[in-house]
């Protein structure tokens, strides 16, 4: 089969850190092609990533993913030839009124230390000590080279014959036995196609004629504020308030201020809404004892979430060759090596890297 050919075994739909890293995988064993609807990968959630991997983030089924996705992002195989993460740790602090929250996080948690509000304010200086009333620290919360592992995956997907098309948005998609997907005005084709099209991926069903699974996208924004004055902040954790209605993490010499928002949107080129970012930033200012003095810069990226908030790995029940990869939420970049793996596993008939629990609750069947 000629590598430019416009039919695949398999067609990825998205670009970005899901979709690659499937391709990737699934290359290994079929001829692959992803479409990608903008001019470059990695464009929208990917390329806006607070670029952090947490153990104990997210529910049960995603504290599982991430324990099996860790081994792939220290030990990168035809990735990077050194580790993806570096030391950063993770400071979460409760007031009063989170205590509930506080005690709902550390449950099911491993490597977590639980500090005093001295303890919290010795790891971030800032950090006010009378609103704290208690603190946990995951000093296994590592930061994530998010672009080197998204241009390693494509460099290990064009290896292994795989071929990103971009500038193709996929218009229509029609399944005769075969899916015929017509995407930047050209024609393709191939039996199965994988939907990882992030905030899109309901739209990208609706197309294909298959069921919708109730994808929400919600907009996330961040700042950059100058370094606090007196401080060399490179070596502090990301901290924030437990309930997330903020969290900052250091960038560079100077600090990335996240109002930690979750509206609800339509699937979008994402930008920051002013006032939620001021109120996200008087909320920071709130919990530290300098003042925020000016932006640099601001952005936003979108999240997308199931009804669950679990990510939908798998056939449709349609059984038609259509293979969810979405709602990954927040969770994307840290899950992306083990939901790659299982994207791949599953699509061959391969042994899975999760469990079959792990496989049950993530299965679109569960929307059925």
């Amino acid at each position: 089969m000629a590598q430019h050919s416009n039919h695949a075994d398999i067609i990825v739909i998205g670009g970005g850190i899901a979709g690659i890293s499937a391709a990737a995988e699934l290359a290994r064993d079929a001829h692959v092609l992803v479409l990608e609807r903008e001019s470059r990968i990695g464009y929208h959630s990917t390329g806006r990533s607070a670029a952090i991997y947490i153990r104990n983030y997210g529910n049960a089924t995603l504290r599982a993913i991430n324990a099996v996705a860790e081994p792939g992002l220290v030990t990168p195989e035809g990735v990077s030839d050194f580790s993806l993460l570096s030391p950063r740790g993770e400071l979460m602090v409760a007031t009063e009124a989170e205590m509930d929250t506080f005690q709902s996080y550390i449950e099911g948690s491993v490597g977590v230390d639980c500090l005093t509000s001295a303890e919290a304010v010795d790891l971030v200086p800032i950090l006010r000590p009378e609103p704290i009333a208690a603190a946990l620290y995951e000093r296994d919360a590592q930061g994530i080279d998010v672009d080197r592992m998204l241009q390693g995956y494509a460099r290990l997907l064009k290896t292994r014959g795989g071929r990103i098309q971009p500038d193709a948005p996929v218009t229509q998609l029609r399944h005769d036995g075969v899916w015929h997907i017509t995407a930047g005005g050209q024609d393709y084709s191939a039996p199965i196609v994988v939907n990882a099209t992030g905030a899109w991926a309901d739209h990208v069903a609706d197309l294909a004629c298959v069921a919708r699974i109730g994808l929400q996208p919600m907009r996330r924004s961040a700042a950059i504020i100058p370094s606090p004055e007196g401080h060399d902040i490179r070596n502090w954790p990301l901290f924030g308030s437990i309930s997330e209605t903020w969290y900052a993490k250091p960038d560079a010499q100077q600090l990335m201020v996240s109002p930690a928002d979750q509206d609800p949107v339509e699937p979008m080129d994402a930008w920051p809404d002013d006032m939620v970012l001021a109120e996200g930033l008087h909320r920071f200012s709130e919990a530290v004892t300098v003042p925020v003095t000016r932006v640099t810069h601001s952005w936003a990226g979108l999240r997308t979430f199931a009804p669950d908030r679990t990510p939908v790995v798998g056939f449709t029940p349609q059984s038609n060759g259509f293979f969810w990869l979405a709602g990954q939420g927040g969770y994307g970049v840290q899950t992306a090596p083990a939901l790659a793996r299982l994207c791949a596993a599953l699509i061959t008939a391969q042994d899975a890297p999760l469990s079959s629990d792990v496989i049950h609750a993530l299965s679109p069947i569960r929307f059925a």
